[in-house]
């Protein structure tokens, strides 16, 4: 089911975004159309990566629940981390 959308702008406004439609070979409201699905399909990624992100704390938390975490001292962390860097420079050099 197809869903109406109204807003208001100034004569000016919608003239020369008409005219700019126009010069692309499209109408004032496939303008408006693209614009508004461009919109939903940014917010669809970003419901995404937030499930996605809940899930992930989800599972971390239901490890550490269940002992199954290794915690690290921050020291090792940062030399983890500095090591894996080391790596991906390293690939690219190559």
């Amino acid at each position: 089911m197809d869903t109406r959308i109204q807003f208001r702008v100034d004569e000016e406004t919608k003239r020369l975004a008409q005219t700019m439609a126009e010069s692309q070979g499209r109408t004032l409201s496939d303008a408006c159309r693209e614009l508004t699905e461009e919109l939903a399909e940014q917010q669809r990624k970003i419901i995404t990566h937030d499930q996605w992100l809940t899930e992930e704390i989800n599972a971390a938390f239901s490890k550490l629940e269940s002992g199954q975490s290794k915690f690290i001292s921050h020291e090792e962390a940062n030399l983890e981390m500095e090591a894996r860097k080391m790596k991906i420079r390293n690939k690219a050099k190559k």
